[in-house]
C-alpha cells in the first residue's frame, strides 16, 4: 500500500535558501523510492490551514517515508527549510 507525504507551506520566509533546499531535497526523494505526484499553489476549499502551496509524494511503504526522511541526504537539507518556510508535513496511508 503507497503511502502519502504532505507538505503543506504557510510562509516562505526566504525565497533563496528555499530554492536551495528544494535542490538538495528533491533528488534525496527518487534516490528513496519516492515519486512527487503533486506540487504547487493550493486553492483552499475550507478550514483554517493557510498553506500557501504544497507537495504530495508516493512512497511505497510508511518505512520508506522514515528512511528518506531519517537519510543523511535529506537530514543535510532539512534545516534549510526550517529555516526559510514555515509549514507542516506529514504522512498517511492510502488504499
Amino acid at each position: 500500500m503507497s503511502v502519502y507525504v504532505v507538505a503543506g507551506i504557510e510562509e516562505i520566509k526566504d525565497p533563496e535558501l528555499m530554492g536551495k533546499y528544494s535542490e538538495l531535497a528533491s533528488p534525496t526523494v527518487a534516490a528513496h523510492g519516492g515519486k512527487f505526484v503533486a506540487r504547487g499553489p493550493i486553492e483552499k476549499l475550507d478550514g483554517d490551514w493557510d498553506a500557501m502551496g504544497g507537495v504530495v509524494i508516493e512512497f511505497s511503504s510508511a518505512e520508506a517515508v522514515r528512511t528518506w526522511y531519517n537519510s543523511p541526504e535529506y537530514q543535510a537539507a532539512l534545516p534549510m527549510r526550517l529555516e526559510a518556510a514555515r509549514g507542516t508535513l506529514f504522512m498517511f496511508p492510502g488504499e
